[in-house]
């Protein structure tokens, strides 16, 4: 097992959400559901679902929809040699010629820069990775910062067509903070279309249900106490044909010298962003709209998104944990017993 494989298996005890499914890790059980596990873009990722098939055949369509989650994180990786992102980063700004559903993410990403007044900036790249969160932890230093700070500003992204055109050839883009919640959401839509009657996509924390479970009741998702053990919950939710996605400083994170650096970053200073909101979760209609609003939370605190949540077409409710250990909750969220 490679090292980012064993970081994942460590990270996985601390993710922010925790799926509560009925029959436990049961591999194949009497009434046809499936659960199968994977170690896909740097997590662990499982997918639970149920229907009326011959034998073999719910396999294989989870099977594809793995496949499937490869072929996405195919288009909008930043490391992945040959990757929609990877072209437009390595292009010299010149156009290039995209996926339609690489366009659609980085629209969502520009919309989600303009309503932030760019705290939210998917030309943060250069940026992001200078840190490494995964490997040996490191601090960049203030000159590279500042050469990579020179490239950020969403407003030079031009989309024209199916083609992607960086106007600073220096610059990258960064799709991290929206990719997953896109990616795990569109699993979701691909195995409703291959016909399963329900289903539960978590791509390492980041949940979309589909339908409901087999006894006709909601999903429950327990949401884990930030920086917290195995058994501490904040509560229990339940949802059907939604999104739950987490975002917080507790995620991905090192400490060197008495300092703790997590991996959201202020696009004014290229550094982990200092804000009121430790995490939050976020429930919406859409898993991209839902990992951006709460990236979103982070970057911009309670007080100025609690305003912005509420009128966010496809909001259903949010739970955020504040630094002084108040749990603020927007919106239509009820915890159950």
């Amino acid at each position: 097992m490679r090292q980012g494989a064993v970081l994942c298996l460590i990270l996985v005890l601390l993710i922010f959400i925790s799926v509560i499914s009925v029959g436990g890790c049961a591999e194949k059980q009497a009434d046809e559901q499936i659960s199968r596990t994977r170690l896909l873009l740097d997590t662990l990722c499982t997918i639970t679902a149920f229907g009326d098939f011959e034998s073999g055949e719910l396999e294989s369509i989870i099977d594809d929809a793995f496949d499937y989650i490869e072929e996405l994180e195919a288009l909008f990786s930043i490391t992945l040699d040959g990757s929609d992102v990877w072209r437009i980063n390595h292009a010299g700004g010149e156009p290039v010629a995209v996926d339609e559903r690489t366009i659609e993410v980085i629209k969502a990403g520009l919309e989600f820069g303009e309503i932030s007044d760019g705290m939210f900036d998917i030309t943060i790249g250069r940026a992001s990775r200078l840190w490494d969160f995964s490997g040996e932890p490191r601090v960049p230093f203030e000159a590279e910062l500042e050469e990579a700070l020179a490239t950020v500003d969403f407003r030079q992204v031009i989309i024209d067509g199916n083609t992607v055109q960086l106007k600073n050839s220096d610059a990258w883009i960064d799709l991290g903070a929206i990719a997953k919640g896109y990616m795990a959401y569109k699993t979701g839509e691909f195995l409703a279309g291959r016909g399963v009657s329900g289903a539960l996509v978590d791509l390492g924390g980041d949940v979309v249900a589909v339908g409901n479970r087999q006894d006709g009741n909601p999903w429950r998702i327990a949401l884990r106490e930030p920086f917290g053990g195995a058994d501490d919950w904040l509560g229990v939710i339940e949802i059907s044909w939604a999104s739950v996605m987490a975002s917080g400083t507790y995620e991905r994170q090192f400490e060197i010298d008495g300092m703790r650096y997590h991996h959201i970053l202020d696009p004014n200073t290229g550094k982990p962003v200092i804000s009121d909101v430790i995490s939050a979760t976020v429930i919406t209609e859409t898993g991209m709209v839902g990992e951006g609003l709460s990236t979103l939370a982070v970057l911009l605190g309670s007080e100025k998104v609690s305003e912005l949540f509420e009128g966010f077409q496809g909001f259903m409710g949010a739970v955020l944990v504040l630094e002084n250990g108040r749990l603020l909750e927007l919106g239509d969220v009820r915890f159950i017993d």
